[in-house]
């Protein structure tokens, strides 16, 4: 932990900016940051597989083949 500079503050403690480089992470960190997001596409999927509803809709999609000229508001050919 030699190469990770850190500083004191009145909270807590913080990783010092690097001008345009990506923050040095800990071990600790990236081993947290997987098991959470592990667990977050784990509840998503499973709450998409059991309950698909809440994302596809609870009502069959309507045939737009079958709505007629009046129920999209088009006027009739005649009609100037």
């Amino acid at each position: 932990m030699a190469h990770i500079q850190l500083r004191r503050s009145g909270v807590g403690m913080h990783i010092k900016p690097h001008y345009q480089q990506f923050p040095r992470l800990t071990s600790w960190q990236v081993i947290h940051g997987e098991i959470f997001s592990g667990f977050t596409w784990f509840w998503i999927l499973w709450h998409f597989w059991h309950n698909p509803d809440a994302v596809l809709g609870h009502f069959p999609y309507p045939d737009a083949s079958k709505w007629t000229d009046e129920e999209l508001g088009i006027p009739p050919d005649d009609e100037e």
